[in-house]
């Protein structure tokens, strides 16, 4: 494994996380910035002619109604996200230093303050793609898939980015925001208000369930912590607790898990595969490709393993399930995955800002690129209705159960 760089990280990026206040936490392998490519954007500025920027810039300082309204940094920023912007990818972003203050927070599993509800793109529009559990959000009853149309009184728009909404939504514990929503599958938007409040997720829990206590039940909610060697020790402390006591069953539980470090999953496949077993692959903008075997001989090998995943599973947790499936090692539940395999470096700017830029694609072990049009599509689909959702029905979940309960 790759060490981390503080300069530079990179995410598997496929939907971005409203824990709380509506952050992403999505991770992925780390590497730094080439001095090559550093160069070659030197070179690309001479050619740039800022003529036009800096008129622009001047009319606005002389001639705007409200000059004081926006400091010289705000206009900065502003034009820097335009920038970015053009490259016309929701995934390769610009954050200013509250926004990248923000993003690190989220990744640490600290606390934070909103809704509890991740948030990710379809066809354009923004939808939620998992309220987490025991969330504001989830109690008001917002369902996965539900599109946001309104914030208060701000109509979404099809040029919205997620941390435009964000802004709108976060906000301190004890505060109420109101959304307009549709849910999936209905013809008629519903007003809800939630009360935000104060929010904190584990990256993993492990419980063992069954009439005898002989399945290990591991739920992933991220593949994250403040930092890899961070997850990697809780990771194994599952492992091996679960080895221990020789339980054979197991069911893991990435359903709304929005992913993390692509380092994390590979990890964690690692342990249910024969050596030399491929876990995934990733490919440069040249056409380059780089393959992932498994290479430590896993503790979990030979056991009966069940996945559960839904169209909140993504990134990372989209590449562990990948691995186990074309294996053969695990049988995968639920509703098609999320779909998104591309990798962003994060680059730590002067300031306290960074940016995040989309700069590798990770295929599945048989070569084929994760993305929305190829997701991972479970062996057995079962959806989890919103009549279900109403009722506190899991259909999925009982199916696994069912799996692995029979000989």
């Amino acid at each position: 494994m790759e060490k981390e760089n503080n300069g530079s990280r990179i995410f598997a990026v496929l939907v971005i996380i409203v824990v709380a206040f509506c952050f992403g936490v999505i991770f992925g392998r780390n590497i730094a910035p080439s001095a090559d490519s550093i160069l070659s954007l030197g070179s690309s500025k001479k050619s740039v002619n800022f003529d036009l920027f800096w008129q622009v810039w001047d009319i606005l300082d002389s001639e705007y109604v409200e000059k004081d309204k926006v400091s010289q940094e705000d206009r900065v920023y502003g034009a820097i996200k335009g920038l970015v912007n053009s490259y016309d990818d929701q995934a390769t972003i610009f954050l200013d230093p509250k926004e990248t203050e923000d993003f690190n927070m989220s990744n640490s599993g600290k606390y934070f303050e909103g809704i509890g509800a991740e948030l990710g793109y379809s066809e354009g529009a923004i939808i939620i793609v998992s309220p987490i559990d025991g969330s504001p959000a989830k109690e008001a009853g917002i369902r996965p898939g539900d599109y946001i149309l309104a914030i208060d009184d701000y109509e979404v728009k099809s040029t919205d980015n997620i941390y435009e909404i964000v802004q709108k939504i976060r906000g301190e514990a004890g505060t109420k925001v109101k959304l307009r929503i549709l849910h999936r599958g209905e013809l008629e938007p519903v007003d809800m208000e939630i009360t935000r409040g104060e929010i904190t997720v584990p990256s993993m829990t492990l419980t063992y369930i069954g009439d005898n206590k002989d399945i290990a039940y591991i739920d992933i909610a991220r593949f994250t912590e403040a930092s890899l060697v961070e997850w990697e020790n809780k990771w194994d402390a599952v492992a091996d607790d679960i080895e221990s006591k020789n339980i054979n069953k197991i069911l893991i539980d990435l359903r709304s898990n929005p992913g993390g470090f692509f380092d994390a999953g590979v990890y964690a496949a690692d342990d249910f595969l024969d050596l030399g077993k491929v876990i995934s692959q990733q490919e440069d903008g040249k056409g380059n490709i780089q393959t992932f075997d498994s290479e430590k001989g896993g503790r979990l090998i030979g056991k009966k393993v069940v996945i559960l995943v839904d169209e909140g599973s993504a990134s990372a947790s989209e590449i562990f399930t990948g691995a186990l499936q074309q294996n053969d090692v695990a049988t995968v539940v639920g509703s098609k995955t999320y779909g998104k395999g591309t990798a962003q470096t994060v680059i730590d700017l002067s300031g306290g800002s960074s940016i995040h830029v989309t700069i590798l694609k990770w295929l599945l072990p048989d070569g084929t690129w994760l993305n929305r049009e190829n997701p991972i599509t479970p062996d057995v689909v079962i959806e989890n209705t919103s009549e279900d959702f109403i009722k506190g029905v899991d259909k999925q979940y009982n199916r696994a159960l069912d799996i692995l309960t029979s000989k």
